[in-house]
């Protein structure tokens, strides 16, 4: 008879229909040879990604479920300490801390800051006037641009603009004025005209009397005033234009007009004269026209859209009186009247502990993250810690970029990160190499896993 060793051949697998074999009878080898590897990172990363996206779109403050953690700074809830990096009530994390500021200048009739939350469409004069100002077109505050701070106002080309009944906020006869203000162009269009600021006629409807501030399809800035105060345009008494100048979209340029006490008109562009082309009205104190319409800004006073720049607008401030002008070249103000952004060069924020059901070793979290000014770098400008012994142990993660979140908000994300083991889970993100206007990182959303 065979031996048993040999009843392999007798009885070949093929041939095995039901029963059972012990487990020290079947190697390993034979049963992952196969099996097929399954990694669950990118089922876990998207549904991390889809969680943002969900408590962002609902303003949900921070939140945790069995194995995830997720805040979008809806509140400052989900964050335990802060070092130089302060949540900002726009709904991010940045070392952008906000401080009192410069007072209102000598004799400001108009003041206007771009400073409300995201889609607010709120705007308020906070000049001693307190002019009424009506939002047309459902104008709105938007974070999508910031100058200082992290909004701006909005207008888009078309419907939106602002409006305010004439009032002698806007009438300078032929005293001491200036009227400045930040603007973006997201996509400069350097054959269609722009007006800034108008309270008068412009373009197809000059038989209306005023003043207007704008830049033409030559890609000048011009001044106008007409020769009379009320009717038909006339003609005009001041008619300045600058030279050609270079203008760039997604930058941001201050822009203004000004007259000091020795009477001459000056346009400037982030604080330097121009050179022009046309100086008709600038000497000798002219006369400005005070028109019967509206004042308007990012639309001339008659409605005419086409004179409706795309473009984002902060810090719009009008003066007049003795001392209000401005006659030599100067530093545009980059900071609100009544307060200042100041940006730390480093600082970190530790979230709250989050309690995990079992003992964790490893660790993954995806952030969302936008550039404000400059390109921060991953693991140096932004970097990422771990913990899940309440901090005692921090891993540093080494992020790696993902697609884009959402236009002008990036993402970024690490997976099975080593850590200390234990059930007090936190995250510590710290910045580096912050400055104003030069870097500037904003954390915009954390979803931590474990």
């Amino acid at each position: 008879m065979a031996n048993y060793k040999d009843l392999k051949y007798i009885f070949p697998a093929s041939s095995i229909a039901s029963g059972t074999f012990a487990d020290a009878r079947i190697a390993s080898s034979n049963v992952s040879q196969h099996a097929t590897s399954f990694d669950d990172n990118k089922i876990v990363n998207d549904i991390s990604t889809l969680a943002i996206r969900q408590a962002s779109n609902e303003n949900k403050g921070a939140y945790n479920t069995n194995s995830m953690f997720v805040d979008v700074f809806q509140d400052g809830t989900g964050i335990a300490s802060n070092t130089n990096a302060p949540r900002n009530s726009s709904e991010y994390v940045s070392t952008a801390v906000l401080t009192s500021g410069p007072s209102l200048p000598t004799g400001t009739s108009f003041y206007l800051r771009g400073d409300q939350a995201n889609g607010s469409t709120s705007f308020t004069d906070l000049s001693t006037n307190s002019l009424s100002i009506t939002g047309n077109g459902s104008i709105a505050h938007s974070n999508n641009r910031g100058k200082i701070g992290s909004t701006s106002i909005y207008f888009d080309g078309s419907t939106k603009h602002l409006s305010m009944a004439n009032n002698s906020a806007f009438h300078f006869a032929t005293g001491e004025f200036k009227v400045e203000m930040w603007v973006n162009f997201p996509n400069f269009d350097g054959s269609s005209s722009k007006v800034l600021m108008s309270q008068g006629g412009w373009g197809t409807a000059t038989d209306y009397a005023g003043w207007t501030f704008w830049i033409d399809s030559a890609e000048k800035l011009n001044l106008n005033s007409s020769s009379n105060n009320t009717g038909s345009h006339g003609s005009w008494s001041v008619n300045m234009s600058s030279n050609v100048l270079t203008w760039n979209s997604n930058t941001w340029y201050h822009c203004a007009i000004a007259r000091n006490s020795n009477g001459e008109i000056k346009i400037f562009r982030d604080g330097t004269q121009v050179s022009y082309s046309s100086t008709t009205g600038q000497a000798n104190s002219t006369d400005f026209a005070e028109g019967s319409r509206d004042f308007r800004i990012g639309m001339a006073s008659d409605g005419t859209a086409a004179s409706a720049p795309t473009m984002y607008v902060d810090n719009i401030l009008v003066t007049k009186g003795s001392g209000a002008g401005r006659s030599a070249n100067f530093t545009p103000d980059t900071s609100h009247y009544g307060d200042t952004l100041t940006t730390n060069a480093t600082g970190n924020f530790i979230s709250n502990a989050i309690t995990a059901p079992s003992s964790t070793s490893k660790m993954g979290a995806i952030i969302t993250y936008q550039d404000q000014a400059g390109t921060n770098t991953l693991n140096t400008d932004i970097v990422l810690q771990l913990s899940a012994d309440n901090g005692s142990n921090f891993a540093t993660a080494t992020l790696t970029a993902m697609p884009d979140f959402a236009s002008g908000i990036k993402m970024a994300k690490v997976n099975d990160l080593s850590v200390t083991a234990g059930t007090q889970l936190k995250y510590k993100i710290s910045f580096a190499n912050q400055s104003s206007g030069s870097k500037e990182a904003r954390i915009r959303g954390v979803s931590l896993q474990y």
